[in-house]
């Protein structure tokens, strides 16, 4: 999923931030910011126009998690959205013998565990929901991955 780009959007009065400097990161990302662009049910969306500050598990250290997705809808509700693989979202499988890629999945998965927990207290005090989404949830919306 190492495919990136420049998005252009299609209703320029539906997106919150610089509409003329919107970067995909996967096409997955990209697919989701067309649904959004044509979605009547979306009156406002940006892409990593939110940035929530967080305490990594795996160095002490204070970092910036820039949102993948903020979206508006016309129901009143608004969420902030991580685009994630779904292998990414659980723990990764311990091998028989902890090689490097093991590791590196294991600090992967740390970092990303302290950025979704900033992010949900962050959407609770601003009266947002966040939610991670996958193959399985960008499938079930009728967003086409790749």
């Amino acid at each position: 999923m190492a495919y990136s780009g420049r998005y252009r959007v299609k209703n320029p009065k539906k997106y919150e931030g610089d509409f003329k400097k919107v970067k995909y990161r996967s096409l997955w990302e990209r697919q989701t910011f067309k649904w959004l662009d044509n979605n009547p049910g979306v009156i406002g969306w940006s892409s990593e126009e939110v940035v929530v500050p967080y305490r990594c598990k795996t160095d002490g250290r204070v970092h910036r998690y820039f949102v993948d997705l903020f979206i508006r809808t016309k129901n009143g509700k608004v969420f902030l959205i991580e685009i994630k693989p779904k292998k990414q979202t659980a723990p990764p499988k311990k091998p028989g013998r902890k090689t490097k890629r093991y590791l590196t999945e294991v600090l992967t998965y740390a970092k990303n565990q302290s950025k979704w927990e900033a992010a949900t207290a962050y959407a609770n005090k601003y009266g947002m929901t966040f939610e991670i989404w996958h193959e399985d949830t960008l499938r079930s919306f009728g967003i086409k991955i790749l």
